[in-house]
């Protein structure tokens, strides 16, 4: 009797090796690093906005007004724009002889700015009374920029039967540094300091109030006053 023989199979199976795990693990770990840095990126944005914006110091109005002060820093309350007349004379000699003589005027615009700096406002300049909730500032002293003479605009006046070049150059400048005198004297007059005053409080109690206000205190006074001013009763 012959031996029987199975017939060989059409289908061959094919053996395939299964990943490792520790494989897949570290796949997964690589293909979940995109995702935590995004995740991570909205996470600070959404932060970033919230403490910009929304954010409020629930309870301490001090630190909110200290927090608005830092923002703006140093902040122009005033611009006053006035006009500087100015005159010298120059004298072109030869030894004891003068040669000539020429003058001239000038009527320089100017432009001086008053600012305050906030950023030198503490804890120690504000007092609250959280009671009424009236807030006190002092400001430190205004300070005071330099005169801006708008050269380019100026109008100048000459006379003399003959100037040169360098005589007309020597009276341009020391009518310039005449009229930068001037100017600074100016800024100190008394009159135009308490309207730069009295612009910076308007300021800084406009400032404060509204966003204390959306902070939820609805009822706040805030009062400004400048190193050396009496208290306001």
């Amino acid at each position: 009797m012959a031996d029987s023989v199975e017939p060989a199979s059409d289908t061959a199976e094919t053996e395939v090796a299964a990943p490792k795990p520790e494989k897949q693990k570290s796949l997964a770990r690589i293909q979940a690093v995109p995702w935590l840095i995004v995740i991570l990126l909205i996470a600070a944005t959404v932060w970033l906005f919230w403490r910009a914006f929304i954010f409020q110091e629930e309870g301490d109005p001090v630190g909110s007004a200290m927090l608005a002060f830092e923002k703006q820093n140093s902040l122009t309350v005033f611009s006053s724009r006035f006009e500087v007349t100015a005159e010298s004379t120059n004298t072109t000699s030869l030894g004891p002889i003068n040669l000539a003589e020429s003058r001239q005027a000038a009527i320089i615009p100017v432009t001086i700015e008053y600012r305050v700096n906030l950023a030198s406002v503490g804890r120690d300049r504000i007092a609250w009374d959280a009671d009424t909730e009236t807030m006190d500032i002092t400001l430190p002293t205004l300070k005071i920029s330099t005169p801006n003479l708008d050269e380019a605009r100026k109008k100048v006046y000459t006379e003399g039967v003959w100037v040169s070049r360098g005589a007309s150059e020597n009276l341009s400048r020391e009518n310039s540094l005449q009229a930068e005198e001037k100017a600074a004297a100016f800024a100190k007059n008394p009159e135009v300091l308490a309207l730069a005053r009295q612009a910076a409080k308007d300021a800084i109690r406009q400032n404060l109030t509204i966003p204390l206000q959306v902070a939820g205190y609805d009822d706040i006074t805030v009062n400004v006053r400048f190193d050396g001013e009496k208290v306001q009763e």
